[in-house]
C-alpha cells in the first residue's frame, strides 16, 4: 500500500501524547502545590486572630506543627513535579529526536537543518525547567485574587490590578524584544554555521593564508548577532526592571492597605500580612514567566523551526516492502532545476543499464555528473522525470533499505570519527546487530575493496581510529575505505564519484581489479571519472556536457569520439599496467 503523508504537527502530538501521564501528574501536584501554598496564610490569621489574643500555648503549638507538616509536604510535591518535568523532557527527546535528526539528516545542508536539534533542546529545557512549573501555577493566579477578595474587596482590587499590569509588561516586553531576539536567533544559527565550516576546513584556510580573512568574516557575523542580542536583553532588563518594581510596590502597597483598613477596623491584625502574601502569591507566576520570558520565546522560535522543519520533510507512512533490487538502472528524462528562478543542472537525461552492466559517465567539469550521481542515489529528487531501480521508481522504496542494496562512494570519503571498522560497517554497531556478522561483512568489504591488506598494517588494523573525515590517513587510504564501505553488504548497485581521484598506479590497479570481480559477480556499476584506467571494466559511455546528453553508447563506439578535453588521458605505461 503506498505512504501517505503525515500532517506535520502529528509527529509533536503523539510526543505530547506520550507525556500526557506525565502532565496529568504535574497538574495535580501543582493543584495541592498552590493549596498548601495558603498554609502559612491561615496560620499567621490564625496566630494573630487565636493564638496571641487567648495566649494558648496548645493552640500555637498545634498550629505550628500543622504548618511545618504542611510545607514538608509541600516541598516533596515540589521536587517531585521537578522529577517528572525532567522525566517528561527525556521522554520527548526520545519521542521527536530521532525524527528531527532523521529530518535534518534528510533535509537540506540549511541553517535550519544544522540548528534543529539545539533549537529543540530550547523547547524541551522549558518543558522540564522552572519556566514551565509557573505556567502550571499560573491557572492558580485568578484563585488567590478571589481569596484576596475574601479577605477583603480593597485587597482583591489591588491583587487584580496587579495581574493586569504584569501581564501588560509581559505583552509590552514581547512587542519591543521580540522581533530583535528573532533576528539574534536567526543571525547566530548563521554564525555557528559558518563557525563549523571554517573549523572542519581549517587546514585548507591555514594553507590558503586565509585565517585573517575567515576571522574578521566570523567576528562580522558575530558582531551582528551580538548588537540584536544586546538590544534584546537592554529591553528585557529593562521591561525586568518594571516588573521587579511593579512587584515589590504592589507588596508594599498591600501591606499599607492591610494595616489602613486594619485601623480602620475592617479586618482583623493577622489579615494584613496574610493580604501582602496573598498579593505576592498571586503575582509570583507572572513575574517568573516574565524572567523567563528569553527563553520562552527561544523555545517558541525553536518549535516553529521544528514544525517547518518536519514540513519539509517527507514523513511517510510504511512501504510495501519491494524485493531486493537485481541491478537493473533506468533513468528516465531526468532533469534537475536549482530553485523555481535558478540555473538547470541537468535536462532530459535518460538511460537503461541492465543488471551486472558497467556505465562510464564522462565530459568536462560542470557537465553535471556527480548531480546525476546524486540523485540516483537518492540525494535530492528530480526536478523532472523519474530513476528506476528493477523497474519500480525510486519514491517508492524505502529510502533506508534502498541503501543498503546501493553502495555510493563520493568524492569526498566522508568518513566519521570512529574505527575503520565502525565507517566500513556504516556503524550498524549502534543499532544492536549480531557484532561476529558485522566484523565479517566488514572485513569481506575491505578484502572486497582490495583495502584489506593495508589497513591490517596499520596499528590497531580494523580497530584504528579514524579522526573527523578521515584527517590522520592519507586520501587514497581514506577513498580505500569508503569503497569499502560502499561495498559493505554486499550492495547489486554501485555508484561511484571519481573512485581514483587520490589513487597512486598500485592503488588504480587495485580498484581496476575489484571492478572487474564485482562485475563478474552480477553488480551494476556507474562511474564517474576522469582517468581512462577504468575503461576494461565500462560497457557503455555517457557523455555529459552543459547538463545534456552529448553521447551515449557502447565504449568502443563512443570513446573515439571523446576528444582530449573531454577527458584527461593516462599515461600509456599506467594505462598497460591497469
Amino acid at each position: 500500500m503506498g505512504g501517505q503523508r503525515e500532517t506535520t504537527i502529528e509527529p509533536i502530538r503523539r510526543a505530547l501524547a506520550a507525556c500526557r501521564r506525565h502532565a496529568t501528574s504535574v497538574a495535580l501536584f501543582s493543584a495541592i502545590i498552590n493549596i498548601l501554598f495558603l498554609a502559612p496564610t491561615i496560620y499567621m490569621l490564625q496566630i494573630y486572630d487565636r493564638a496571641v489574643p487567648t495566649q494558648s500555648m496548645t493552640t500555637l503549638a498545634f498550629l505550628t506543627v500543622l504548618v511545618v507538616f504542611a510545607l514538608a509536604m509541600m516541598a516533596v510535591l515540589d521536587q517531585l513535579r521537578a522529577r517528572l518535568l525532567t522525566r517528561a523532557g527525556v521522554r520527548l527527546d526520545r519521542e521527536l529526536s530521532p525524527l528531527i535528526l532523521g529530518a535534518a539528516l534528510r533535509g537540506s545542508a540549511s541553517p535550519q537543518s544544522r540548528q534543529a536539534m539545539r533549537e529543540f533542546d530550547s523547547l524541551r529545557q522549558l518543558v522540564s525547567g522552572p519556566a514551565f512549573s509557573a505556567m502550571c501555577d499560573l491557572p492558580w493566579t485568578p484563585i488567590y485574587v478571589f481569596v484576596c477578595f475574601l479577605v477583603h474587596p480593597w485587597v482583591g482590587a489591588l491583587a487584580l490590578f496587579g495581574l493586569v499590569l504584569l501581564p501588560s509588561l509581559i505583552w509590552l516586553h514581547e512587542k519591543a524584544a521580540g522581533p530583535q531576539l528573532q533576528e539574534a536567533q536567526e543571525v547566530a544559527a548563521k554564525s555557528y554555521v559558518a563557525q563549523d565550516q571554517m573549523l572542519a576546513e581549517r587546514d585548507a584556510v591555514r594553507a590558503l593564508g586565509m585565517g585573517p580573512a575567515m576571522i574578521e568574516r566570523q567576528l562580522r557575523l558575530r558582531d551582528g548577532m551580538l548588537e540584536r542580542q544586546t538590544r534584546a536583553s537592554f529591553s528585557a532588563g529593562r521591561y525586568g526592571g518594571y516588573s521587579r518594581f511593579a512587584r515589590m510596590s504592589l507588596q508594599s502597597l498591600g501591606l499599607g492597605l492591610g494595616a489602613w483598613l486594619a485601623i480602620h477596623q475592617e479586618i482583623s491584625a493577622g489579615a494584613i500580612f496574610a493580604s501582602t502574601f496573598l498579593i505576592s502569591r498571586a503575582l509570583a507566576p507572572v513575574e517568573q514567566l516574565l524572567g523567563a520570558w528569553r527563553g520562552i520565546s527561544q523555545a517558541r522560535a525553536g518549535y516553529r523551526s521544528i514544525v517547518e522543519l518536519l514540513k519539509s520533510d517527507a514523513i511517510a507512512e510504511e512501504r510495501t516492502a519491494l524485493p531486493a533490487p537485481v541491478g537493473a538502472v533506468q533513468v528516465e528524462k531526468v532533469g534537475l532545476q536549482l530553485g523555481a528562478e535558478g540555473p538547470t543542472i541537468l535536462e532530459d537525461i535518460g538511460f537503461s543499464l541492465g543488471a551486472g552492466q558497467a556505465l562510464g559517465v564522462v565530459g568536462p567539469s560542470g557537465a553535471g555528473k556527480t548531480s546525476l550521481l546524486r540523485l540516483i542515489a537518492g540525494i535530492g529528487v528530480p526536478t523532472s522525470g523519474t530513476v528506476r531501480f528493477d523497474g519500480a521508481d525510486r519514491q517508492d522504496w524505502d529510502a533506508d533499505l534502498l541503501a543498503r542494496h546501493v553502495g555510493l562512494l563520493p568524492q569526498d570519503p566522508s568518513l566519521f570519527a570512529g574505527t575503520i571498522k565502525e565507517n566500513i560497517s556504516r556503524f550498524d554497531g549502534a543499532l544492536g546487530g549480531d557484532p561476529e556478522a558485522i566484523d565479517a561483512a566488514a572485513v569481506q568489504a575491505a578484502q572486497r575493496a582490495g583495502a584489506h591488506d593495508f589497513i591490517l598494517r596499520l596499528p590497531g588494523g580494523y580497530d584504528y581510529p579514524l579522526a573527523a573525515r578521515g584527517g590522520n590517513v592519507s586520501s587514497g587510504q581514506a577513498q580505500r575505505i569508503a569503497l569499502a564501505r560502499a561495498l559493505y553488504g554486499a550492495p547489486s548497485i554501485l555508484l561511484l564519484d571519481e573512485p581514483n581521484a587520490h589513487l597512486d598506479t598500485e592503488g588504480d590497479a587495485s580498484l581496476l581489479a575489484a571492478l572487474q570481480k564485482l562485475k563478474q559477480e552480477g553488480v551494476t556499476i556507474i562511474l564517474v571519472s576522469h582517468r581512462l584506467s577504468v575503461l576494461p571494466v565500462i560497457d557503455a559511455m555517457l557523455v555529459l556536457n552543459g547538463g545534456k546528453v552529448h553521447m551515449f553508447g557502447p565504449r568502443d563506439e563512443v570513446l573515439p569520439k571523446i576528444t582530449a578535453p573531454n577527458v584527461r588521458q593516462v599515461h600509456p605505461q599506467q594505462q598497460a599496467q591497469s
